[in-house]
């Protein structure tokens, strides 16, 4: 009952205030008597500031007046409200503080950070210090799991509120990243990334992040090639590469294009003919991977249309639309779109790159319809080999070209994470010692040995594969063992298995007619379906 009845007032209290303070647009009524109270920073601004008046005679004081540094949104302001007038602090909002990936935990995920950071931005302006130390405390948690450039807000965080054990962490985890000297430069503050450089050099002379000042005319040049993007100047990038040995793919210019220049500026690198779209950065990044980060829908599209490949897949094993999503607030993903106004960016960015892997069929989310799956690297391979094994049995010979072509066989068949039956099992699999990382960058080859293998049969063999598509969205698996089960289920799992003998023999006849009419040789493999098929139904 108790509760009932502060929930009641403080309800009162946020639509009954003597003052207003315009946060994202949206004016939130405040009590100054209250804040006054509690916060010395609101204390001095009643006493200094009267502020613009309404016409109901109560003053307004738009947020981005009173901070300093930083932003505080709608919401993180109506959580530290709560916490003003009643001294507790609420759970903060799912559709401001979670990730649109399914998969994700959302414990450290850009928008849980970056809650976190307005939280604290608003804590530490307003001078509420026991809120400073909880939401030190939360960063600092964040700073141990978060991907390195999700680092970044929460150390310009700590140096603006002046935290220096939060500093220190952040500066320190940078410095063993791999995150690149450029991206250091250009988004922290100066004296701070003179210190990730200095520390860099004293701790790991030879590492590569730093290895590129062992020739400081090349790095020159390097630098006049960004200066030149920044000033919007694609003339003069022409004129520097006529003048040096440095190519744009050397200077990464369409990462740092796509990552801090105009997209007009990146479609004109682009037309210049001269880079490699899909390059990969030291880090693993391809140009399509910095682009989604970015979440400018004109830089995705122009990398799209120059053929940037969207299911290239970083080092961790995230796509672009991945990245889209963990990006993401549910807020921004899920607002409807009001006839006349603008569509949210980050909706449009992975709208984008999803119709881009449905329309092509090499695009890694294309092979599975569900999100949960889509961005996990093991359930893709495992995906994969089925259809592979299926292709397999229906038609051996066209099957075993395609797996020559992608050289299939030279990588190690996935077989999850389970030790197979009679045997020891694949102490690789099982690995502790063996980071995510080094078993994602592991994987890669079968995975990208798989996806050619299957491109081949899609490419040449559309028709087969439409049906193959349909049946490895409605339990494939069951296929495989039709003896298990009891006589009804494996009558039904029989008759779904002639349903699909019929449907691909009907299917690959019309392939081999198109093939025919376009001059290329016809398979020989016919005889080889029938007797796979029934070989398969013998078993029976």
């Amino acid at each position: 009952m108790a509760q009932l009845v502060i929930t009641n007032l403080l309800f009162r209290l946020l639509r009954r205030g003597d003052a207003e303070i315009i946060v994202e647009g949206i004016p939130v009524c405040v009590h100054r008597c209250i804040l006054a109270a509690r916060s010395k920073f609101f204390y001095e601004l009643f006493k200094r500031e009267k502020g613009s008046v309404d016409k109901e005679g109560k003053p307004k004081y738009p947020m981005s007046e009173l901070l300093p540094y930083g932003k505080v949104g709608y919401e993180a302001f109506l959580i530290f409200l709560s916490y003003t007038y009643s001294g507790k602090l609420k759970p903060f909002p799912m559709e401001v503080s979670t990730c649109v990936d399914n998969i994700c935990v959302h414990d450290a995920c850009r928008p849980a950070i970056n809650f976190a950071v307005e939280m604290m931005y608003a804590s530490s302006i307003f001078e509420l210090p026991e809120l400073v130390s909880l939401f030190q405390r939360r960063l600092l948690n964040f700073v141990g799991k978060a991907v390195a450039e999700d680092i970044i807000p929460i150390l310009l965080a700590a140096f603006h509120c002046q935290l220096s054990q939060l500093l220190a962490q952040c500066v320190d985890r940078i410095v063993r990243s791999d995150l690149d000297t450029i991206s250091i430069q250009k988004e922290l503050p100066t004296e701070v990334a003179e210190e990730i450089r200095m520390l860099r050099l004293k701790s790991f002379p030879d590492d590569e992040n730093t290895a590129v000042e062992v020739d400081p005319l090349r790095e020159k040049r390097i630098k006049r090639i960004h200066k030149a993007l920044d000033s919007d100047d694609v003339e003069l990038v022409r004129l520097l590469l006529s003048e040096s040995e440095i190519t744009l793919d050397e200077a990464n210019a369409l990462h740092y294009a796509a990552a801090y220049c105009d997209p007009k500026v990146l479609s004109e690198v682009l037309s210049l003919g001269l880079a490699d779209v899909n390059l990969r950065s030291s880090r693993g990044y391809t140009v399509l991977h910095i682009g989604a980060m970015r979440k400018e829908p004109s830089v995705i599209v122009s990398l799209l249309t120059k053929g940037a490949c969207a299911s290239d897949l970083t080092l961790d094993g995230r796509s672009a639309v991945s990245i889209c999503r963990r990006l993401t607030r549910p807020k921004d993903y899920q607002a409807k779109t009001e006839q006349g106004k603008e569509t949210n960016k980050d909706r449009i960015c992975i709208d984008v790159l999803e119709g881009e892997m449905r329309r092509n069929p090499m695009a890694g989310d294309a092979f599975i319809t569900s999100h949960t799956l889509s961005d996990d690297l093991h359930m893709k391979l495992l995906y994969l080999e089925n259809r592979v094994a299926f292709a397999r049995l229906l038609f051996p010979t066209e099957a075993k070209l395609a797996m020559d072509i992608a050289n299939t066989e030279t990588t190690s068949e996935f077989s999850g994470f389970c030790a197979s039956k009679g045997s020891s099992g694949n102490l690789r699999e099982v690995d502790l010692n063996e980071t995510p990382v080094m078993r994602n960058k592991r994987l890669r080859p079968r995975m990208e040995a798989l996806m050619k293998t299957v491109e081949m049969g899609q490419r040449y063999f559309p028709l087969c594969s439409e049906v193959l598509d349909k049946f490895m969205e409605d339990d494939l698996q069951d296929l495989f063992f039709l003896e298990n089960g009891t006589k009804e289920e494996q009558r039904v799992k029989r008759m779904r298995f002639i349903e699909l003998k019929d449907d691909v023999q009907k299917a690959f006849t019309r392939d081999k007619a198109e093939i025919s009419r376009s001059g290329l040789c016809s398979s020989s493999s016919s005889s080889s379906f029938k007797d796979g098929v029934k070989y398969k139904l013998g078993k029976l």
